[in-house]
């Protein structure tokens, strides 16, 4: 069977990981690439081999069957409308949106054109990621009792070449690394019950040191440093801290501890291991990968929504767990705000694994 044909709206950072990972895909094709900048467009066209359109022409395209919405995150929600009115699937990165009223419009606009939407992060789909979820699903921790999530950075105005919108509304440590942790966690644990959080911030305004933004001023709009409790549907109970403000920290990235023992979780923006477990008593050790995908295979998630639509097989980074994600999200601020406990009231289902004797290339 053909590939499916996608687009990519957004020519930015991140765009070229996925060109690269689609490319190792055998389910789906980007034909074209379009960007507001037709310089960025052009640029990315003619490393990748595609046609670079403006965005409406990219819509027009009746070849065209998934677009990737590689946008800022203020934008998500809008450019996932064009899409879904366009009459393609959409897949965006992360987060689903900035505010749950426009997460729930994407997601009546897809159910009432039939059509579908999904969002990053799809890390949760690589090997080291797979390899945990087999072993909790397995037993091999026993229950999952509790856990800890920690990402800590002094922030990316030291790196980035355009970091203010990580310091806006829609931005911070939450909104830009919360959804790698929080999918990771529910793809483990199954959806949150409840929140508890007290969110901080060290400044009003930071000053990049990138090379391309040194100097900059960069307002803050959002909190910069939180501290969030966790309590899953099925009673684990996960510490998660995620911050702009910690210069350096030894916490791993997600530990989950169980009945029988303990499982340390490779870093959630990563798709590769190491993979460590602790049963009982035992020291911890090393364990084999099980499960393919360990490079940088953002474009997983939309190619994952693609070769669903040919199956009709619910695609793994569905549009339901992106806002569950998203609400998520937000009942962490409202919990701050509130200074008590908040009910998630979204659930989602827990994506279905992976197969570990996929070959390379093949999603099915």
């Amino acid at each position: 069977m053909d590939a499916i044909k996608a687009g990519i709206i957004g020519c930015g950072n991140i765009s070229q990981a996925y060109f690269d990972a689609i490319k190792q895909l055998h389910d789906m094709n980007v034909v074209a690439c379009a960007d507001i900048n037709m310089d960025a467009a052009r640029a990315k066209a003619e490393k990748n081999g595609v046609d670079a359109l403006s965005v409406d022409a990219l819509l027009a395209r009746d070849d065209i069957e998934v677009v990737v919405n590689l946008t800022l995150p203020q934008t998500h929600a809008e450019v996932n409308r064009q899409i879904l009115n366009a009459g393609k699937h959409a897949h965006c990165e992360k987060p689903f949106a900035v505010t749950r009223e426009d997460g729930l419009e994407v997601l009546a606009l897809a159910r009432s054109k039939g059509l579908r939407v999904g969002c990053a992060p799809d890390t949760f789909l690589g090997g080291g990621h797979q390899t945990v979820r087999k072993l909790i699903d397995d037993g091999a921790i026993g229950r999952p009792v509790s856990g800890t999530a920690f990402f800590a950075t002094p922030g990316h105005e030291r790196w980035h070449p355009n970091p203010g919108f990580y310091y806006l509304k829609g931005g911070g440590p939450v909104f830009d690394m919360g959804p790698y942790y929080i999918t990771t966690l529910v793809n483990l644990l199954g959806p949150v019950a409840e929140v508890t959080s007290m969110n901080t911030r060290k400044a009003d305004a930071r000053i990049a040191t990138s090379e391309m933004a040194n100097g900059q001023v960069l307002p803050v709009e959002v909190d910069t440093h939180s501290t969030a409790l966790l309590r899953f549907e099925s009673g684990a109970v996960i510490t998660m801290v995620l911050s702009f403000d910690i210069w350096k920290h030894t916490n791993h990235n997600i530990e989950i501890h169980g009945t029988d023992g303990s499982i340390s979780v490779p870093d959630p923006n990563f798709f590769k291991g190491p993979v460590m477990i602790a049963e009982g008593g035992a020291d911890w050790r090393e364990v084999p990968i099980t499960h393919p995908y360990l490079g940088n295979m953002r474009g997983l998630g939309p190619t994952d929504l693609a070769a669903a639509t040919r199956t009709g097989r619910p695609h793994r980074c569905s549009g339901e767990l992106a806002y569950h994600v998203l609400d998520v999200m937000h009942a962490i601020d409202d919990a701050t705000a509130r200074k008590g406990y908040v009910s998630v009231t979204s659930r989602c289902d827990r994506p279905a694994p992976m197969r570990a004797d996929l070959k390379e290339g093949y999603l099915d």
